[in-house]
């Protein structure tokens, strides 16, 4: 995991939220997503962040005095302990005239829950088996305890992709079907050919990782090393029906837990239909007009252009 800030924007975000929420609150942030491996990023493109926070309420508290959001620190507290983290918006020079940050908010045992091998879905643990940028944290204990779990849930990902591989496989294979699997758990807007950008953006550091995760499966004799191009393995044991069923419903578990945290997305972050809106154009080139009773009633009036952007979706999916 990179320690060091080498993105102005990234810079300027943690240095606004230090002053807003304070040190006392905030337990460290961590970047990830396309703007930490230049995966297309443009102009309009959020940062992702993870911030650990010391207490729920008491950081929201400290949000709404700035002025940062306008809802209730209670009722955010009381979401973020249902399907956690939230999802924010920070943009503390406004939407046009600086950078933004699409933060998860999580507690520091709720981020342990969610990267645990028995963590409740796949939302968190998907993001952070990628590469992760430790941009601030209050101290060298937080930062090694967050390393350890970060080390723990990519030695996972062997257990829940490798079964989903036929044959002997690569740690680069190994790195593909984890992307793969893990953008098929959530509906999004992006198209399968966002999966390779991603793997490509960070290719060298996914293959040295799970290189790394698999001779360590080799010790552990859970794999054995096979003869053919490159350094492949292939199951001591392979993973039986039940198994391979688990993984299923793991992921068909995440995905429902996924799509509901929707409706909470639409209360913790705002402007959150403008900032889907420009998703989309940006990803498959589809321009989102909202009309005001579109935003007076979402959930009842926007299902037909929801359903238009699955369709040009599947559509730009099938072109070569």
């Amino acid at each position: 995991m990179s320690r060091q800030i080498v993105d102005t924007g990234a810079a300027r975000l943690v240095e606004a939220l230090l002053a807003v929420v304070g040190r006392d609150q905030l337990r460290a942030v961590l970047l990830f997503g396309s703007r930490l491996v230049q995966a297309s990023p443009d102009g309009f493109s959020a940062y992702d962040l993870v911030v650990v926070c010391e207490r729920y309420r008491l950081f929201y508290a400290a949000l709404a005095r700035s002025g940062v959001t306008r809802r209730s620190p209670a009722l955010m507290a009381a979401l973020n302990r249902v399907l956690a983290p939230n999802v924010i918006a920070f943009a503390p020079n406004g939407w046009e005239d600086g950078p933004v940050a699409k933060i998860m908010v999580v507690e520091r045992d709720a981020f342990e829950r969610a990267l645990a091998p028995s963590g409740p879905d796949h939302f968190l643990k998907g993001r952070m088996v990628q590469r992760t940028s430790m941009l601030d944290s209050r101290d060298a204990e937080e930062e090694r305890w967050i390393e350890s779990l970060l080390q723990r849930a990519r030695a996972d990902v062997l257990r829940w992709a490798g079964p989903c591989l036929k044959g002997p496989f690569t740690a680069e294979r190994l790195a593909q079907r984890m992307l793969e699997l893990s953008y098929a758990g959530e509906i999004r807007p992006e198209t399968t050919d966002r999966v390779r950008d991603i793997f490509d953006a960070q290719r060298g550091f996914l293959v040295r990782v799970f290189a790394g995760v698999l001779e360590e499966a080799v010790e552990q004799r859970q794999l054995v090393r096979v003869e053919g191009p490159g350094a492949m393995y292939r199951f001591t044991r392979p993973p039986g029906r039940l198994r391979c069923l688990w993984i299923r419903f793991y992921f068909l578990r995440s995905k429902v837990r996924a799509t509901a945290r929707w409706l909470k997305h639409s209360i913790t972050f705002e402007n959150w239909m403008d900032y889907i809106a420009r998703k989309i154009q940006r990803r498959i080139g589809m321009q989102i007009v909202i009309t005001p009773w579109e935003r007076r009633l979402p959930y009842l009036l926007l299902w037909p252009k929801m359903l238009r952007v699955l369709r040009r979706r599947r559509v730009a999916r099938r072109r070569p």
